[in-house]
């Protein structure tokens, strides 16, 4: 027997069990065998589970009876369907589900890597021990005390290709390609010579993580070799698909998962910019997902491996169907519970000196503080629920990564990897309270969903009414944060005894936010007397300028728009004081002058023009004809394949169809529709300059810089400027 310790990266089906590789701590990747079973249940009436057993017998499964726990239902008498290679559970459950389709079918689609967790307590990303025999696994087992949340640093090779434009918008000539200190570009053309010299890449650097830009729809499906690590697997590739959820259509581009190595393209992977490389990593060592899945998946796909998880180790059953419908509630019961978040009209205008308080992670934080979960509710005394014990490690982590943060210098090299990592766990945590009362989730439940924001309601009051006790106004609250302000109270310190009688309170964790020198609550467009609560934007007093629901925002606003809006807030976020902003007013409409000037003279780039938007449905579905919906139609008409939930990229044009999308080629700068993109300027120019009484007019904005503009300030002074 030979002991190995290192990472465990990779871990799938392999004949008769599974095949792990394990990143060595002496450097070696070794490629492993270990048997493995893999088990899921049936259960129902006792006549449907003896013809189960009928038909199940003489196949290659063991058959055996058990009594599981279902979170819900309780106690129930199972077929346990073992099969002893992992791969073929879902065929086995394909025939017998199509014949019994009458039966509760338990834990069949549970992804291996959660199952190798419950059954080894090593999960992928985890240090680990390995016992062999040549390349078969004996024994693994994880290496106490080695899980530190705050370290993983793997040691990977990493592998980055992007070719030098993008495939739809025209044909590549030449792919970039970096690695350790190396970086150089090989010629597309000739294609063998390229091959030969692409596949040498691969065999001499052997890459972990092959990082691409466009990789799963263009650069991969190409490849003439074969990119496993795992030479004895072809590359696994899943079609591109639409999917409804949350509301909304959503595009998935076509997927090419490797074996043996990860492969992540940054174009197609979700929430890639949000936290990288390093927030992947951090997914999905939280959730047990592989690292391919987990930079490919939504966070809520992390929440629902992680909840398996739990119920595995907790010997849990996990169905494949939701069973848990709604209960029956009157008219006025649904009223009392379905009301969501507390949101508060915030006080339109503009206010300085203002700290804005945010419970830490509200939602999932109440659900581990007052055991919410399905099973638990109305049962005050009830052990931790399931959802409880999935979040609490969750909470800890990111908790213990924040506070290394606070320890850390800026410059230190671990911070940018730990913000990262952060942010990834933030991601799932946003995502949890949503998967509580999501009608496909496994153990969810509308009425734990409720229960969270009732709670979340109270305790929002009852922090609003203990700041008003302490002297504070409160200007605004939303969901989880309050936004407070009192004469003379200018430094995060002075709001410290507020934070401390909210969490002796609440027993939430607070944290704050910042302190605004300014901080502006725009009006509606329609009527500027009426509030909308999620559209602000202020500086905080080392600088750093926080907006949301404006334009910069906006996932659909050109590049070039959201740039001049974010230099006119730049503009204003230099002013320290209220009365010091009249004085970058001026400066702030000069920028929006010279916009306007670049626009007219075609001195701005049709690709900074850009508009993305998705459609929710076929082109030819559409009545009545947007612009995306247009544009939409153009590209199918051009013989291109368009999808619903896709993004569609185009600019304004003069004259019909009003648009032009970018993969149609290159946008002659004459045909675009410069008085549409004005409008969109000025729309977003007004977002930031309205709200200071400042009138968007061009006889306002003469005004402003050629003579006297302090009296349009004062006409609404007093009700802008508190």
């Amino acid at each position: 027997m030979t002991a190995y310790t290192g990472w465990l990266i990779d871990i799938y089906a392999g004949q008769g069990g599974v095949s792990l590789w394990l990143l060595e701590d002496g450097g070696q990747r070794l490629f492993l065998h270990m048997p493995f079973e893999a088990t899921f249940y049936a259960a129902g009436p006792s006549s449907l589970l003896r013809a189960a057993w009928k038909r199940l017998r003489g196949q290659a499964v063991k058959l055996e009876r058990q009594t599981r726990r279902d979170l819900f239902s309780g106690d129930r008498d199972t077929i346990a369907i073992t099969v002893q290679d992992p791969g073929e559970v879902p065929h086995v459950f394909s025939e017998i589900s199509r014949e019994f389709p009458s039966l509760d079918y338990y834990d069949a689609d549970v992804p291996l890597p959660l199952r190798f967790y419950a059954r080894t307590g090593v999960g992928l990303l985890h240090r680990c021990q390995v016992e062999c025999e040549g390349n078969l696994a004996r024994d693994i087992h994880p290496l106490a005390g080695e899980q530190d949340p705050l370290e993983m640093n793997l040691p990977l090779r990493v592998l980055e290709l992007s070719p030098n434009i993008d495939p739809a918008l025209g044909e590549p000539d030449s792919l970039k390609i970096k690695h350790g200190r190396a970086e150089y570009s090989l010629r597309l053309q000739p294609q063998r010579a390229f091959m030969v010299s692409l596949k040498a890449v691969f065999d001499t650097y052997d890459p972990d993580l092959v990082l691409t830009d466009f990789g799963d729809t263009w650069l991969l499906p190409m490849l003439t070799f074969n990119p496993n690590r795992d030479a004895s697997r072809e590359v696994l590739r899943r079609k591109a698909n639409s999917y409804f959820t949350y509301g909304q259509v959503l595009f998935r581009g076509q997927q090419v998962h490797l074996f043996g190595r990860w492969h992540i393209d940054r174009k197609n992977a979700v929430l890639f910019r949000e936290y990288g490389v390093d927030g992947v990593l951090q997914q999905a060592r939280t959730t047990g997902l592989g690292v391919q899945e987990m930079a490919r998946k939504s966070p809520g796909a992390g929440i629902t491996a992680m909840q398996m998880r739990t119920a595995l180790c907790t010997q849990v059953l996990v169905p494949v169907i939701k069973q848990q419908a709604e209960s029956a509630k009157s008219l006025k019961e649904l009223v009392a519970a379905d009301r969501g978040g507390m949101i508060y009209q915030p006080l339109v205008g503009v206010y300085e000196n203002v700290a804005q308080i945010d419970f830490a992670s509200m939602y999932p934080s109440i659900m581990v503080e007052y055991n919410i979960s399905p099973e638990t509710l109305g049962k005050p005394d009830a052990p931790d629920g399931l959802v409880p014990q999935t979040l609490r490690p969750l909470l800890e982590e990111r908790l213990a990564i924040k506070r290394q943060l606070i320890e850390l210098h800026p410059r230190d090299q671990r911070v940018k990897a730990l913000k990262a990592r952060a942010a990834a766990l933030k991601w799932l945590l946003v995502v949890c309270f949503g998967y509580l009362g999501y009608k496909n989730a496994r153990f969810g439940k509308i009425e734990s969903h409720e229960a969270v924001t009732n709670i979340s309601r109270e305790l929002l009051l009852q922090s609003k009414e203990i700041a008003e006790e302490m002297g504070f106004t409160v200007l605004h609250m939303y969901v989880d944060c309050l936004f407070v302000q009192q004469s003379g109270y200018r430094t995060a310190k002075d709001f410290t005894p507020l934070m401390e009688a909210i969490v002796e309170k609440t027993h939430v964790a607070i944290a704050m936010d910042g302190v605004y020198r300014w901080v502006a609550f725009a009006p509606s467009r329609m009527d500027g007397r009426i509030p909308v609560p999620n559209r602000y934007f202020g500086v905080f007093q080392d600088g750093e300028l926080k907006y949301r629901g404006i334009e910069l925002r906006r996932h659909d606003t050109p590049l070039w728009v959201a740039g001049v809006q974010l230099a006119m807030l730049n503009c204003l976020g230099q002013a320290n004081s209220l009365l010091q902003v009249k004085q970058y007013l001026p400066e702030a409409a000069r920028i929006l002058r010279r916009a306007k000037a670049d626009l007219r003279a075609g001195r701005v780039s049709p690709d900074d023009l850009m508009v993305r938007q998705r459609i929710s449905k076929a082109p030819q579905d559409y009545r009545s004809l947007s612009p995306t919906a247009r544009a939409a139609q153009v590209l199918q008409q051009s013989g291109r394949q368009v999808s619903p939930g896709q993004n569609i990229r185009f600019v304004y044009t003069r004259g019909r169809p009003g648009v032009q999308p970018l993969e149609l080629g290159p946008v002659d700068q004459r045909h675009l529709d410069v008085d549409r993109y004005t409008v969109l300027l000025e729309r977003a120019a007004e977002s930031v300059l309205d709200v200071f009484g400042a009138s968007m007019t061009e006889r306002l904005l003469a005004d402003y810089i050629q003579h006297s503009w302090l009296p349009v300030l004062n006409k609404t002074y007093e009700f802008s400027l508190k």
